[in-house]
């Protein structure tokens, strides 16, 4: 499966507890991770029929910086 990652500030439990009600519409329930444990902080998506768009508003809305990093195989 082809993913995307992005690099941002979610950096713990909470903050990805706050983020969740805005991914998992978006994304479905257990399709996105954050590495807490990364400097970087990576969200990992899958890229098939993502819109990059919304999903870099929705994280924002959710009071997070996110940027494009990668596109993985």
């Amino acid at each position: 499966m082809k993913t995307k990652q992005f690099k941002t500030n979610i950096n713990c439990s909470g903050c990805i507890a706050k983020v969740t009600p805005f991914l998992n519409p978006l994304l479905g329930e257990k399709q996105w991770e954050v590495d807490t444990a990364n400097k970087d902080k990576i969200l990992t998506v899958p890229a098939e029929n993502l819109d990059e768009k919304t999903l870099l508003e929705q994280v924002k809305n959710a009071g997070f910086k996110i940027e494009l990093l990668t596109e993985n195989k």
